[in-house]
């Protein structure tokens, strides 16, 4: 029986150990979707929205170490994926996409939902490349998946719906894709030179990021060694904050003061496996050294003394042995100390008294990091959910927390949760939503109850775009179009199939998740909390502190004096339980 070419995609992925592609049926996908039925080794993820599908496939991928697939059908329906993949390619995350398109005699037509894929896709993705004939098949797909492995991004197939029905005579090699895993480390010569730096009397501060990861071990001999506090961009949480004698904490806009400081204080900042982007938080005097597996990150960020390329865990086995001396540690202390100080205050935020309405976004995240198991995934929301996941999430080397730290785009977290509880069925997944996220894709909702997947959904429902608002009153503006007339959201869920229920008294909170964690299926809690919480970053300018006192008058003058207290009793009168 002669095979389709959508038959030998099918054969190619599965080969390249594919177990499942996400996405949303359409005409110009049937003979992708016959071949997937014919097959029965391959699973069919439908969901509501193929921006999910996108997103789905990235949690997928990076939880699994595999690359993963997702499609939609020509025109709009392969155009919802992009965000997704925006998100998957600027977070260096394996995925292919099918792009399923018009049928190829209309190509040029202005035919019915014709769009230009391999344009569109440019931008977010290191391949894209169109089938046209049968002898494209296997190959094009076996050198997308190889791009995508090896460069660690997005891959795009564009497949006319025609031509995946053609009958095709090629066969499928044994060995579709090669992943490779080579040791990259600087040479001798740049590992002394790196050395020299180092070891020089001076106080040394790391800020180190997702490319450290595996490197745990390796990063405590050096903080030793070097008698560095570390800093650690967000990326890097998960990696990083846990087991940790030498943390200084979070730095940028969701940081602490104490990291902030330890690189500001340093006279050599070591940047390892981090592109952190914000040029404000990096010193203008200090050595600024910076080793990365991507050669074209160094000194893009700030003025690089000496950059290296290497991984992170190679480059510091080899450098270790270079470091000579004993070193003071009065720098590492005074920064330790200031992070442990900053760690009080903060949790002195994370309170809940029964009847205290509404409840603190901070003792929630708390109660979520105390409740859930020892491995659970966590997936952040852009904005204050991703905010409060930075700073009350603990860590333990066996948890995970993935968000849009990159491409910070809105509504994330449930497609994010969708795909990590696809690829890891056995573990405790649970979103984090914004109640702006949320609702941006809340159709998928219904993606869980259709699949079964027990993800736990929590809400945080301050009926704002919240983080929106803040940088609003720090830059003296006025809140524009930033409130949202919410549902109940558990009941939205309950009328979804999906056990759900409300929270607004924090005396009810733990039971509630308790509930929701121990249900054996979707749940999602809604819980109302404090829209007025103010997060501030651990460098306030004079401009912020300008603007928000500009907020502040504004505020009063237009009539919106009950913000302004109701600030002042969220921000100080809890805090010190009065």
């Amino acid at each position: 029986m002669r095979k389709t070419i959508a038959d030998l995609l099918i054969e190619s992925l599965l080969q390249a150990g594919v177990k499942r592609i996400y996405g949303i049926v359409g005409d110009s996908l049937n003979a992708v979707l016959d071949s997937i039925r014919k097959s029965k080794k391959i699973e069919w993820i439908s969901v509501r929205h193929e921006e999910v599908a996108a997103f789905a496939a990235g949690s997928d991928a990076l939880l699994s170490g595999s690359i993963a697939v997702c499609a939609g059908s020509s025109g709009p329906g392969n155009l919802h994926l992009i965000n997704g993949l925006y998100d998957c390619h600027r977070s260096r995350i394996p995925v292919l996409a099918i792009a399923a398109h018009i049928p190829s005699v209309e190509t040029g037509g202005e035919y019915f939902q014709q769009t230009n894929p391999e344009q569109l896709f440019k931008e977010c993705s290191h391949y894209c490349e169109t089938v046209t004939r049968p002898e494209h098949m296997p190959r094009l797909a076996t050198i997308a998946m190889q791009h995508a492995i090896s460069r660690k991004g997005v891959s795009v197939l564009v497949l006319p719906g025609d031509i995946a029905a053609l009958e095709d005579k090629e066969s499928i090699p044994e060995q579709v894709i090669h992943v490779t895993t080579p040791v990259i480390r600087p040479s001798k010569l740049e590992l002394e030179r790196l050395a020299d730096y180092l070891n020089e009397d001076k106080k040394i501060t790391l800020l180190c990021g997702a490319g450290c990861e595996g490197a745990h071990s390796l990063l405590m001999q050096l903080c030793e060694k070097l008698k560095s506090p570390m800093v650690i961009a967000l990326r890097g949480k998960e990696h990083l904050e846990y087991d940790n004698p030498y943390n200084a904490g979070l730095t940028g806009l969701i940081g602490y003061s104490s990291g902030y400081h330890a690189i500001m204080d340093a006279d050599i900042l070591l940047m390892l496996g981090t592109d952190f982007p914000y040029r404000q938080f990096y010193p203008k005097d200090a050595i600024i050294l910076q080793v990365d597996i991507r050669a074209e990150h160094l000194g893009r960020r700030a003025m690089v003394t000496y950059g290296l390329c290497g991984d992170v865990s190679e480059t510091i086995q080899s450098l270790l042995p270079l470091l000579k001396g004993e070193r003071d540690s009065d720098h590492l202390n005074k920064y330790v100390s200031a992070y442990e100080n900053v760690r009080k205050d903060l949790d002195s935020f994370a309170i809940g008294k029964p009847g205290r309405k509404p409840i603190h976004p901070q003792y929630l995240t708390k109660v979520i990091s105390d409740l859930a198991s020892e491995d659970a995934i966590f997936t952040c929301d852009v904005g204050t959910p991703t905010l409060w996941s930075a700073r009350y999430l603990r860590m333990n080397g066996k948890r995970r927390l993935l968000g849009s730290f990159n491409h910070g785009t809105m509504a994330n977290a449930l497609p994010q949760a969708l795909g990590a509880q696809v690829a890891k069925s056995s573990n405790q997944v649970i979103a984090l939503c914004g109640d702006g996220g949320l609702s941006m894709l809340m159709g998928d909702l219904l993606t869980l109850h259709q699949h079964h997947l027990p993800v736990k959904v929590i809400v945080f429902n301050n009926s704002a775009l919240s983080f929106v608002e803040l940088e609003m009153k720090a830059a003296g503006y006025l809140e524009t179009g930033t409130s949202l007339s919410n549902p109940n959201f558990a009941n939205v869920a309950l009328a979804m199939g999906i056990e759900g229920i409300r929270v607004e008294d924090p005396a009810e909170l733990q039971s509630a998740l308790q509930r929701a964690f121990d249900h054996n299926g979707p749940f999602l809690v809604d819980v109302v909390v404090n829209r007025q919480e103010l997060a501030m970053p651990p460098k306030v300018t004079l401009e912020q502190a300008h603007g928000f006192t500009l907020w502040t008058l504004k505020a009063v003058l237009n009539g919106h004096a009950d913000d302004v207290i109701d600030l002042a009793k969220t921000n100080l009168l809890d805090r010190f339980h009065l």
